[in-house]
């Protein structure tokens, strides 16, 4: 027996723990310690503890992460939307912005149409919670394995990435769109986040929304789409570009297969009856259009409409840029047409640009009113706004010339003026029509002296036939005799701003039409006395709304600008311009039912003027000279190879063949005239207003002023006032630089060619143009 305890602590070679069949060493509270390989095995706690920790890290990433990423605001490329332009009729006139996108309304949106979508991307999305990682590991695991990149994304989650986030393909923005998509799923319903989803998603050609999608596609709004056209939109959502049947036509069978698809998915889901299905038949898009923005001819509408919003403070510039607009226009498409059609056959086909360089100089501006309800149903500003980008409906820098003379006539019998020497001005009324007379006030010449067209004069003449053959002289008196002030407040009264250049010309200048309104504004003031003197505001619009709600627009109420009897008065010498055989209103008559109007013409023949109404219609053209380079006003001498341009030519045989056009259809009615006293008595006896020192009063009448366009110019005095210069538009121009190619266009042919009166209806069926109807 060994005592000692260190050999006991030690132990000998022949302990009996190495002996064979002894039990296995042992660790802590007598466990069997691991040997071999089973060494490096994870005990159960240590999974256990493992799977714990990853658990507690996933939860509390989620934590963080639900904590730490909020709803952010919409990205801008979300939110831009385009203004869309409509004519009255509800057809699209236009649109502007970069990004071709209108929102609707979820119950703008036929059932049929929601369904189709929810069937080609989202089947259980109201019962679903915002992701669905089952969905998302299996999209994962298919990407990974070869077959196709795929989403796995649930309806909200792909409307988080179009409107908050973007469409890069990161883990950082998948994380972000996980915890947003929840957020989002608990602050707002399920219907806000469809609508939202449609009106963001992107269908191809440049549609952005399903609105925008309905126009590109099959050329309605999306109210008017039925199941099968709702169900191809809805295979678009799935490969824009491939499934585009136009331009990619090799593509059909893949694409009608998707629709299959969907078209299928409702009926499974209950949303469509097997029937209905079965009657159902693949319905193909229509050909791609060209973006509708400023090209051709509806960069003049939509900058008109701008600056009318701007101007009657409805919308500023910030909520243009904003966009989401759907501005319905009074514009009427028929009459549209009617008017360019007119410019074109009796103007524009006379112009070669090639052997005449007058010809580069014609500009023309038209508008077309209702008279009882001031809107605007037709303009005419320009061939091409890319090419010629100021209005030439708008613009406000050309004398408008004897179409002045009418408001001076109705401001005498509105204010009950009478002559130098106390005589009641009414259309009997006689005055000394001899060229370059002095002009009398209070019994003092006045130093104001006005030639007469081409020098002519005419003697003692009455007032209407003085208004059928535009005599200056005598205008220049009677602005006189009424007071300038007065003739100046009924211009006004009538529809022309007071602010208009020239307007505010003293003595009898302003009689003779010194101003330089617009077209639009001088046919609003037409528009007023063809309504009886009761002025209705011109306007460009019938409704807006954004987002399906209806903006309030400005109260236009019928104000009493005149009364009755001096309007009509004025319509009754007006109705003797048109009906004048050979004179003035020769080609006017070609319209083809009872009509009023006037001719005018700036200084120095720059621009020719005829506003005419009948009463339901009031329009007023004007052709213009501009140098196409240096922009300054220009003679028309020597335009369409005529020696001169006067309103009784191209302005009155265009005016006539719209008239004609734009009324084609409707019951021609007469006029309902209430005259002044007076009106229709015979001729006076007097000699007229006082003759100034050095007149002529026995001139004997002279010829009717010449009104042919063929008549050459000669030597005139110009009024003593020089016209404004030239006003341009304040918007920029477009970003390509004008230029003026006209088409290249034989001289003659045509109606109305060489000048002649002629023109009215007919010819060729119009084109459409640039349209896109």
């Amino acid at each position: 027996m060994n005592d000692d305890p260190q050999q006991d602590d030690r132990g000998s070679i022949g302990s009996p723990d190495d002996a064979p069949g002894a039990a296995p060493p042992t660790g802590k509270k007598g466990r069997p310690r691991r040997t071999g390989w089973r060494r490096f095995l994870p005990t159960w706690r240590m999974t256990l503890g493992g799977i714990l920790a990853i658990l507690l890290i996933i939860v509390g990433g989620f934590i963080a992460g639900y904590l730490l990423v909020g709803i952010p605001p919409a990205n801008q490329a979300a939110k831009a939307q385009s203004n869309v332009f409509l004519f009255s009729d509800g057809t699209q006139l236009a649109r502007d912005g970069e990004v071709n996108r209108e929102n609707v309304k979820l119950s703008q949106v036929p059932e049929s149409v929601q369904h189709a979508v929810l069937a080609a991307e989202d089947r259980n999305f109201y019962n679903e919670s915002a992701v669905n990682p089952i969905a998302m590991v299996r999209a994962a695991w298919n990407t990974v394995i070869g077959r196709g990149k795929q989403s796995g994304s649930t309806i909200t989650q792909q409307y988080v990435k179009n409107y908050y986030l973007g469409q890069e393909q990161t883990v950082t923005r998948k994380a972000k769109e996980f915890f947003i998509a929840i957020k989002l799923d608990r602050e707002v319903s399920k219907d806000e986040i469809l609508e939202g989803y449609l009106n963001t998603s992107y269908y191809g050609r440049n549609a952005y929304g399903i609105q925008a999608a309905a126009q590109a596609y099959y050329n309605k709004d999306v109210q008017d789409l039925d199941a099968a056209q709702g169900a191809y939109l809805a295979t678009l959502l799935n490969a824009p570009s491939q499934y585009d049947i136009v331009v990619h036509p090799e593509n059909r069978q893949r694409a009608e297969a998707r629709w299959n698809y969907v078209m299928d998915g409702m009926v499974k889901k209950g949303w469509l009856s097997g029937s209905k299905r079965a009657a159902t038949k693949f319905d193909p898009p229509g050909a791609a259009k060209t973006p509708s923005g400023l090209s051709g001819r509806r960069g003049y509408f939509v900058n008109a409409i701008k600056d009318y919003l701007r101007n009657n403070d409805i919308l500023d510039e910030d909520d243009l840029k904003g966009g989401g607009y759907r501005i319905t226009t009074t514009i009427d498409k028929k009459k549209q047409l009617a008017l360019e059609k007119a410019v074109d056959q009796q103007m524009m086909d006379q112009l070669d640009k090639k052997n005449r360089d007058a010809d580069k100089n014609v500009r023309a501006g038209g508008a077309s009113i209702d008279p009882a309800t001031g809107k605007v149903v037709a303009m005419y500003g320009g061939i091409d706004y890319a090419k010629q980008f100021v209005n030439g409906a708008t613009r406000a820098d050309y004398q408008v010339g004897s179409t002045f003379k009418p408001f001076v006539f109705a401001s005498a019998v509105a204010h009950h003026a009478t002559t130098q020497d106390g005589r009641t001005i009414t259309p009997q009324t006689v005055y000394d029509g001899t060229n370059k007379r002095m002009t009398i006030s209070d019994g003092q010449p006045t130093g104001f002296a006005p030639a007469n067209e081409d020098d002519r004069s005419y003697g003692q003449i009455t007032v209407s036939e003085a208004t059928d053959k535009s005599v200056n002289a005598v205008y220049a008196q009677m602005g006189i005799d009424v007071g300038p002030d007065k003739v100046r407040e009924t211009a006004v009264d009538l529809g022309i701003p007071r602010k208009t250049p020239g307007l505010a010309e003293s003595q009898g200048s302003i009689s003779l039409g010194t101003a330089t309104p617009s077209v639009v504004e001088m046919t609003s003031a037409y528009g007023t006395l063809a309504n009886h003197g009761k002025r209705v505001p011109y306007t460009f619009l019938s409704k807006i709304t954004k987002n399906g709600e209806n903006l309030s627009l400005p109260d236009r109420a019928e104000q009493s600008a005149i009364p009755r009897e001096a309007a009509d008065t004025t319509t009754s010498i007006l109705r003797s311009v048109v009906e004048s055989p050979g004179g003035t209103g020769a080609a006017a008559q070609a319209a083809g039912r009872p009509a009023a109007g006037k001719t005018g013409t700036a200084e120095e023949d720059k621009a020719a003027w005829f506003a005419g109404y009948t009463p339901d219609l009031a329009t007023v053209i004007a052709v213009f000279g501009q140098d196409p380079k240096t922009a300054t006003q220009e003679p028309l001498y020597g335009a369409g190879g005529l020696a001169r341009i006067n309103g009784g030519g191209w302005p009155a045989q265009i005016w006539a063949d719209y008239t004609a056009a734009a009324l084609d259809g409707k019951i021609a009615k007469d006029f309902d005239l209430e005259l002044e006293s007076g009106a229709q008595e015979p001729a006076p006896t007097a000699t007229g207003t006082p003759t100034a020192p050095g007149g002529d009063t026995g001139t004997p009448s002279a010829p009717s002023e010449p009104t042919s366009p063929v008549t050459p110019p000669t030597t005139t005095t110009p009024p003593t006032v020089e016209p404004p210069e030239p006003t341009f538009p304040s918007e920029p121009p477009p970003t390509t630089a004008p230029t003026e190619d006209f088409p290249t266009v034989e001289p003659g042919g045509g109606p109305g060619g060489g000048g002649g009166p002629g023109g009215g209806p007919g010819g060729a069926p119009g084109t459409e143009g640039d349209w896109d109807y």
